[in-house]
């Protein structure tokens, strides 16, 4: 059946020497893969369409398996993000997370509206570092192993967190500190934030001030979680480390 589908190309990959499945994230459908035959020829009509980064309309056979795209329509192209390697960078990294962390079939209308926001925030603004802890954050929720950031992972006491534990998988206070001595320690605005990042609306962003080394020390914190309970490698998150570390 021909459905009509708006959504995000997440991911492309070469098939054959003319065509590309791509992979889109759809406010209908959630994540799913469709055949674009022809879309490597430069003069098909299919291979604007058919862009890394790409909010389209697409019209595609529908299958539980490999779907098979028959056209499609550019609705925003996100060239600002396509014409500045940072923000190309930036933009991998949550899009692939997104590839990685979300299910074939299984829509999600808030990780979706969340996934657009940021791109747009990413488009139009410098500093994307809170807005992508953000999403990370969010997505964690999404793939089951978001930590404990509202109250003491051991005890359950909201008062006093002072430390983020990677092996107890989230915050702990002053009187559970013992419990990981390899816990890193937190000033107590950076254990707020983590709440605050975890729940908040991206409109909200411009309310949300942190001061470059606390920006270092939650980068380095969601890096280590990721690693430790994530379970898969990401390129672009290597490929934006290397990025980071020359600015």
């Amino acid at each position: 059946m021909l459905e009509k589908i708006d959504g995000i190309i997440i991911k492309t990959q070469d098939y054959g020497e003319t065509n590309k499945i791509v992979t889109i994230f759809s406010k209908k459908l959630g994540k799913f893969s469709a055949i674009a035959r022809g879309a490597k020829k430069p003069k098909s009509r299919m291979a604007a369409v058919t862009q890394p980064f790409i909010y389209g309309e697409f019209f595609v056979y529908v299958n539980s398996g490999l779907s098979t795209m028959q056209q499609g329509e550019v609705l925003h192209s996100f060239r600002a993000i396509r014409e500045d390697i940072i923000k190309t960078a930036y933009t991998a990294y949550i899009t692939e997370l997104t590839d990685k962390l979300m299910e074939f079939q299984n829509p999600d209308i808030y990780i979706y509206g969340e996934l657009i926001q940021s791109m747009d925030w990413i488009s139009e603004q410098e500093d994307a570092d809170i807005p992508i802890m953000m999403y990370e954050l969010k997505l964690f929720e999404k793939g089951g192993f978001a930590p404990t950031v509202d109250r003491c992972v051991n005890c359950g006491n909201n008062e006093g967190l002072t430390a983020f534990s990677i092996a107890e998988g989230g915050l702990l206070c002053s009187r559970c500190r013992n419990f990981d001595q390899q816990a890193i320690s937190l000033p107590a605005s950076v254990a707020k934030l983590f709440y605050v990042l975890a729940n908040a609306q991206l409109e909200r962003v411009g309310s949300i001030s942190i001061k470059p080394e606390n920006k270092q020390l939650l980068r380095h914190i969601l890096d280590a979680y990721y690693d430790q309970y994530g379970g898969y490698f990401l390129k672009s998150r290597k490929f934006l480390n290397q990025l980071d570390s020359l600015r």
